[in-house]
């Protein structure tokens, strides 16, 4: 359950980034657009909603899927969106913090959900 909500965090300023990046930055980069946000953001966003349902529920399997939800977005954070679509935003702090903090959480999560399917639990 824990997992659950570091993963909800991490999305949270993830999609309120994304928000002020498609507002307040539009058009710095091909990635910072309300349509951008809309389409690509939608189909994101909402994968990681279903996750974090199926997480919150306590679903048969949900902390497989989310672990690999979180991989996958750990993957993704470090081989695509740092070397590709971070130098194309042209950032600035907010933009360094934001993605460290987001990737530290993924992180956070993925150590929980390690834990959870090996049946281990901090204490």
């Amino acid at each position: 359950m824990l997992a659950a909500w570091v993963l909800l965090a991490a999305n949270v300023i993830s999609l309120a980034y994304e928000v002020w990046r498609a507002t307040a930055k539009s058009g710095t980069s091909r990635h910072d657009s309300m349509r951008v946000l809309l389409t690509q953001g939608t189909f994101i966003y909402g994968v990681a909603a279903v996750v974090l349902v199926l997480m919150f529920l306590g679903t048969a399997g949900s902390a497989w899927i989310g672990l690999v939800f979180v991989l996958i977005s750990i993957a993704v954070s470090v081989f695509y969106y740092n070397p590709v679509v971070m130098p194309e935003r042209d950032p600035g702090l907010i933009d360094w913090v934001e993605d460290l903090v987001f990737t530290g959480l993924l992180f956070v999560a993925a150590a929980f959900l390690i834990l959870d399917v090996a049946g281990r639990t901090l204490s």
